[in-house]
């Protein structure tokens, strides 16, 4: 793992749930829901077999995609590197996620972030 990965699992080592997230400009975003730390080794999500049948395939696979819940793509990202999922009244949905390299600083009950709330991907 790089500098900047071991700064980035150490910063969310020390996030916990309830923690107050605010911005880059110091809006108060929300609070901690979950903390995830980072797998450099995730699995990406799976493309779907040529079987559509297999209903256990189809309960795994539904059973996979809980969290983060998001695009397949960004899910992938978030795996790899880490992520909070913030409850919010800022996102329609009530949650959105922060990738573990968005977290500026850890300090007492804060997390702050070096991004704009209104760029952190919403829950879908």
């Amino acid at each position: 793992m790089n500098q900047q990965g071991t700064q980035q699992q150490a910063a969310i080592s020390r996030v916990t749930t309830g923690m107050r997230v605010v911005d880059a400009t110091g809006m108060e975003v929300g609070t901690v829901d979950l903390v995830q730390r980072g797998d450099p080794i995730a699995v990406t999500v799976q493309t779907p077999t040529a079987d559509p049948g297999s209903s256990l395939d189809e309960l795994i696979e539904s059973a996979a995609v809980e969290e983060p819940d998001v695009p397949a793509d960004l899910a992938a990202r978030l795996l790899r590197s880490g992520y909070l999922k913030v409850s919010t009244e800022l996102a329609r949905t009530g949650a959105v996620y922060v990738l573990a390299d968005r977290i500026a600083t850890v300090t007492g009950d804060q997390v702050r972030l070096d991004v704009a709330a209104a760029e952190l991907p919403a829950e879908e």
